[in-house]
């Protein structure tokens, strides 16, 4: 018995290590990318510890690098803040209720609007990149806010993992909301959505992070500085910006902290929502 225990135990020590080489393997880059925005400039990409804390990058940063080519860093920040709340948000929106039509209500083409959707998400979207361009400049569009927001305000995966959702509902409860004079909108509202919160927590998640490290259709649409979003001023800014790879850091930690914390704060509840959506 004390044999097998310790081996047991031996077992577990080994995964726990493992774990760990795995765990601090993936996380060097993101510590050095940290660590390295904070160095004293001297120090910078020559030591992977700094010996001394500086807020220097942030600071130049903040300015807008003024020393060398100016550039709107806060407010691609903002830009990148609010392209990706406003697609997520209705993202998630049409995801329910065309997600709900699909599971819950009966109308003439559902099962093809149902086979589009499925299609449309095995379909490659970098083949549907140069017709949507070419759409948007139609439109006059180009240069603009809209022409980011415009064409993910819906997504199919949304789509499918509501409609899946929705259908693992009982009918009953549906139907007693509609006996007692519910309409549709006020069953989706008070009823349903409260419901998927797991699988709204997911989608979120996901199309939040998606929608946040965009970056070719941010780059193509959009050329004014002013409009630009994080990840494309600062990859656009390697060249000019080299000889000063501090603020690039800090730069980077800015475009990685927003997704850090989004995803602390919804941890436990989309640990939840990946455990129900199996379950289903």
């Amino acid at each position: 018995m004390r044999l097998t225990k310790s081996r047991k135990n031996t077992k577990n020590l080994m995964l726990y290590i493992l774990a760990t080489l795995v765990l601090l393997v993936m996380i060097a880059p993101y510590l050095y990318m940290l660590l390295q925005s904070l160095a004293p400039w001297h120090e910078v990409d020559r030591v992977f510890v700094p010996t001394s804390l500086s807020f220097r990058s942030y600071q130049w940063l903040f300015a807008g690098g003024a020393a060398t080519l100016p550039r709107p860093w806060l407010r691609a920040l903002g830009n990148s803040a609010l392209v990706a709340s406003v697609v997520t948000f209705s993202r998630v929106i049409f995801g329910a209720f065309v997600g709900y039509a699909l599971a819950v209500l009966s109308f003439h083409g559902r099962r093809i609007v149902h086979n589009f959707i499925l299609f449309h998400m095995f379909y490659p979207g970098i083949i549907l990149l140069v017709p949507t361009f070419l759409l948007i400049r139609a439109m006059g569009l180009y240069n603009t806010y809209l022409a980011m927001i415009l064409p993910g305000l819906v997504s199919t995966w949304a789509i499918f993992m509501y409609a899946n959702f929705f259908r693992s509902v009982p009918k009953e409860v549906v139907e007693a909301a509609r006996i007692d004079g519910a309409g549709e909108l006020r069953i989706i509202f008070r009823i349903m959505i409260p419901i998927a919160r797991p699988v709204t927590t997911i989608v979120f998640l996901f199309l939040f992070m998606e929608r946040w490290i965009e970056l070719l259709w941010d780059m193509i649409v959009v050329r004014d500085p002013a409009k630009q979003t994080l990840n494309v001023l600062l990859t656009t800014m390697f060249g000019p910006y080299g000889g000063y790879p501090g603020p690039l850091y800090a730069a980077g930690v800015l475009l990685t902290f927003p997704i850090v914390l989004v995803f602390l704060i919804f941890s436990r509840k989309f640990v939840q929502g990946v455990s129900l959506v199996i379950s289903t």
